[in-house]
């Protein structure tokens, strides 16, 4: 890999992104996390041993590895597990935003307050915080470490606003303020100017650096399906935003997608399955989330979603989580299209329109399954045709390299292994899905 290497998600999250920054941090020197909190959640395994990762980067549990994270962090329980020199490994930014408990009780408020148009947030109080930086009402770790004096008064204000808000919010900001005075000294060996030491690194191409982007592009607070997304831009375009770095140093962005599709909370999600078939696939890929321990709504692999996450991102390539999942089906189903139920036309671009998202009628293409357990083929050649099949209609109707394929489960103990996949398409799609994006920009 040269330059920086980015790992983002290509649909709404759970793809599988640890296990990818896993295999691909053993080649490198810095891991970063460029936005986000701890409503992010990922699962690695190594020697039997599951390693449960909120905020800081998943690379840690590499003993040469520097992590660079943005927000909080939460480092305790990976020291208990045998992580070594977990905090000298570790650099904060000092631009990082704090997330209070107050944040917390403020985000459970507003969910409450939706009513039946709950987003289903993770209730972690990041929504909150990000408006507190966007108001220029928040804390930042630099403020944390300097004057504390003036840290006092900040955060006084700081509740005295939610409390004008919120009558019902009871916060004891002296117990709050003797708590996070005791992360001073521990944290300020950590502290540094995040934008400055991942430049220099950058610049003079002294160290490989790896970005790993929380949640995925379908929560991106911009190009996703808003309201029901998270409050950071966690599509390629956080990395700059989030570190610092300008858009030239970026050299390669890997996506991570599933063979089927995942989502957490409400909004839109058009090739949902329900019934016999959705608890085939929880059970089977073990969709309960990491952070919040909800059962994971289900549905077919959705090659629309995945185009659009590809036209935001510009995938170098592209991972393929959990296809070991679907080794029990019958038949699987690709979703290639949606019509306008109104209009009977294919829509040219994922539509921003929620009301239309919920509507459209679904255009599939049906596959035969191949009934073999694919968990131990570490070949690509060795898996049944039909899979193989499977793969390269995803990489016809998407346009992109499917570089790698991640099963759910690990044949023995150890690393989860990651297949790499030589692929005999050299063209995928024929033209057709990009004249159709040709045309739609021109009209």
């Amino acid at each position: 890999m040269s330059g920086v290497s980015v790992v983002v998600g290509a649909q709404w999250g759970d793809e599988g992104k640890g296990k990818i920054v896993d295999m691909l941090s053993a080649r490198c020197d810095v891991i970063c996390r460029c936005q986000g909190g701890n409503n992010a959640g990922h699962t690695v395994v190594v020697d039997d041993t599951q390693y449960f990762f909120h905020l800081v980067p998943s690379g840690i549990i590499r003993s040469d590895t520097m992590c660079v994270i943005g927000n909080g962090v939460e480092i305790d329980t990976l020291t208990k597990q045998g992580v070594p020199d977990v905090e000298s490994r570790i650099r904060i930014s000092e631009s990082a935003h704090l997330v209070f408990d107050v944040h917390r009780r403020v985000d459970e408020l507003e969910e409450e307050a939706r009513g039946r148009y709950i987003i289903g947030t993770t209730k972690r109080g990041i929504g909150p915080t990000y408006a507190s930086k966007v108001s220029r009402r928040g804390l930042r770790v630099v403020d944390l470490v300097g004057d504390w004096n003036i840290f006092c008064e900040r955060y006084d204000s700081l509740v005295g606003f939610y409390k004008s808000h919120y009558p019902t919010l009871n916060v004891d900001v002296k117990r709050s303020l003797e708590e996070l005075y005791s992360y001073r000294d521990r944290l300020r060996p950590m502290v540094r100017n995040i934008a400055f030491l991942v430049n220099k690194f950058a610049m003079f191409d002294t160290h490989r650096i790896l970005v790993e982007c929380a949640q995925s592009t379908m929560l991106d607070i911009d190009f996703g399906t808003y309201p029901y997304v998270t409050s950071s831009n966690c599509s390629v375009g956080g990395v700059c935003t989030g570190l610092g770095l300008p858009p030239s140093r970026i050299g390669s962005v890997f996506g991570v997608c599933k063979a089927y599709t995942t989502r957490v909370g409400s909004g839109a999600f058009p090739t949902e399955l329900t019934g016999e078939l959705a608890e085939k696939l929880q059970t089977a890929g073990h969709e309960f989330g990491v952070t919040t321990g909800r059962k994971r709504r289900v549905g077919w692999l959705d090659t629309v979603v995945l185009r659009y996450a590809h036209m935001i991102n510009n995938f170098t390539a592209v991972a393929l989580t959990k296809l070991d999942v679907l080794d029990d089906f019958d038949e699987v189903k690709i979703a290639k299209d949606y019509i306008d139920p109104t209009t009977g036309e294919v829509l040219r671009c994922f539509p921003s329109d929620l009301s239309l998202l919920s509507r459209v009628e679904v255009v599939y293409e049906t596959l035969p399954g191949w009934k073999t357990r694919t968990m131990s083929i570490k070949k690509y050649e060795d898996m049944p045709e039909n899979a193989r099949n499977y793969v390269e209609t995803i990489e016809r109707l998407c346009d992109f390299h499917v570089r790698w394929i991640a099963p759910l489960l690990t044949p023995s103990s150890g690393r989860s292994f990651v297949m790499i996949v030589l692929s005999k398409i050299t063209f995928f799609c024929g033209h057709t899905y990009a004249d159709r994006f040709n045309e739609s920009i021109l009209k």
